[in-house]
């Protein structure tokens, strides 16, 4: 563990996820430090300039597109639509780094079969709480989060990737697709199902452990050398 690096990170999540739970003035805390802790994981992965340039390019674009998102789903009035897209290209730019996945055999088709069964059970619960006008753009989103994690669980299964220099960085990202689904779907089911007990807890936690998770996934080895 770096904690130079982690702790300002855990910090700032921490902050977030408080203020998150404030009303009135105090909600300037969670607008300040949710951005803020997006900003100080993607840092993990811009320091990480010994890395295969093309998969850090696409981890940083996701991340500054999910930084956009952040942004939308915090402000005080419903800007839910757009931070669904501001998410939906983090997944692509996601896909784009995890595309090895698509070599990964019967990796691949393990890693399918679960998370079809797995977003399919989440949107035949969630179909009838949709509004009409969303049902189109949340099935498109949950397709390509579906994807993303696919193609992640599949790179860290895959025969070539275990044997090659960069197995730990795999498992990361794996590890963190797999979180940002929970996060999601919880997300999900408190917006449409009528709100769940301490959603932002769950919702935040599991968000920024996602995306340290890829972040670290930058570095062959899954970490950094403090400089």
């Amino acid at each position: 563990m770096n904690l130079r690096r982690d702790v300002p990170i855990l910090l700032v999540a921490v902050a977030a996820i408080v203020g998150a739970s404030l009303d009135g003035e105090g909600r300037w805390l969670h607008y300040i430090a949710k951005p803020l802790a997006a900003l100080l994981i993607a840092a993990i992965a811009w320091r990480a300039s010994s890395a295969p340039p093309g998969y850090r390019r696409a981890i940083l674009l996701g991340m500054a597109f999910s930084c956009l998102g952040d942004i939308a789903l915090m402000l005080p009035f419903d800007a839910f639509v757009p931070g669904l897209i501001a998410f939906l290209l983090a997944h692509v730019c996601y896909i784009v780094a995890f595309r090895a996945g698509v070599g990964a055999g019967r990796g691949l088709l393990l890693a399918a079969a679960l998370l079809a069964l797995f977003a399919g059970i989440n949107l035949a619960g969630l179909w009838p709480l949709l509004p009409a006008e969303l049902r189109i753009p949340v099935v498109v989103y949950v397709v390509v989060l579906a994807v993303m994690a696919t193609l992640a669980l599949a790179r860290a299964w895959s025969p070539t990737v275990a044997t090659s220099p960069a197995p730990v960085s795999a498992r990361w990202a794996a590890i963190g697709a797999v979180l940002f689904v929970i996060s999601d779907s919880v997300l999900a089911w408190d917006r449409f199902g009528g709100g769940l007990p301490a959603a932002s807890l769950c919702v935040l936690s599991t968000y920024y452990a996602a995306q340290y998770c890829i972040a670290r996934s930058v570095v062959p080895n899954g970490d950094i050398v403090a400089r």
